[in-house]
């Protein structure tokens, strides 16, 4: 079973990264065919990221996926296959099981990071439970959901950074949460296209500034994070959800050997 010590490497970081959502089995075959050769090069740990399904949309005739089965079982796949861990997003208690099946970190979006039903649910899987940081939370405030897990008998926590509500239709990040949540003694993740979202546009599709994941990639790194998240696509126009503010995958193997170089400056964090 994955644990969070198999992720932590020495003057390195570890990456979660894939798909938004599974549109298909080939089309998420054809992204981690792509992304697993660039890691093993830099020897970063990786673990692959696609949504099941996707609760939470503007309008409700968006892409909400393919099929829950259907999807689970392609991340299972890609986990035989490629013998790489896989993530995926969980919205209702009983998704915690059924995906536990299929991958080896639940995590919790930004909007449920208080939902004490569904983060003991993910907890009691025994997976590694990624809590992502509510967009209307300080970073203090997230040492209560991480309690949440611990109390349901699991340490194996991850706390991902993912931008801060700045008015109606936009997003800020504020470095000083990742040394203040690193405190509370778990790794903390950045997830450098989420953060650059500008949601609640009147147009009722999200929009993004993928033009500054780089920045926000980099500034993470230096400010000691241990993973990063990164959503990426081969042609993110034509992606089936958060196209807006995803990185094209072909820009990925240049944007990781950055920042790899200043994760090894630093030394350890």
């Amino acid at each position: 079973m994955l644990t969070i010590k198999n992720l932590l490497q020495k003057d390195t970081f570890f990456l979660l990264a894939g798909p938004c959502v599974i549109e298909s089995e080939e089309m998420a075959l054809k992204i981690a065919e792509r992304i697993i050769p660039i890691t093993q090069k830099l020897g970063i740990p990786y673990v692959f990221k696609g949504s099941f399904k996707k609760a939470n949309r503007s309008k409700v005739d968006s892409f909400t996926g393919i099929g829950d089965e259907k999807a689970l079982k392609i991340l299972g796949k890609i986990r035989d296959i490629f013998h790489i861990p896989t993530v995926t997003d969980i919205h209702e208690n009983r998704d915690a099981a059924i995906a536990a099946k299929y991958v080896d970190i639940l995590q919790i979006p930004a909007f449920l990071c208080r939902q004490t039903d569904l983060l003991a649910a993910a907890a009691q899987t025994g997976k590694i439970v990624n809590i992502k940081k509510g967009q209307f939370l300080s970073p203090s405030a997230m040492k209560f959901a991480v309690q949440k897990v611990v109390d349901s008998g699991n340490d194996q926590v991850l706390i991902t950074e993912r931008g801060t509500t700045f008015g109606y239709t936009d997003l800020v990040v504020d470095y000083r949460g990742i040394p203040e949540m690193k405190a509370f003694g778990f790794p903390v993740v950045m997830d450098a296209t989420h953060s650059l979202q500008q949601p609640n546009q009147a147009s009722g599709v999200t929009g993004g500034m993928p033009q500054l994941i780089e920045t926000i990639a980099k500034a993470a790194i230096a400010a000691g994070v241990d993973g990063l998240f990164i959503e990426t696509h081969p042609e993110p126009s034509k992606a089936l959800s958060d196209g807006a503010n995803m990185l094209p995958l072909d820009l990925l193997e240049a944007l990781l050997e950055k920042l790899l170089r200043i994760r090894k400056a630093l030394g350890p964090v």
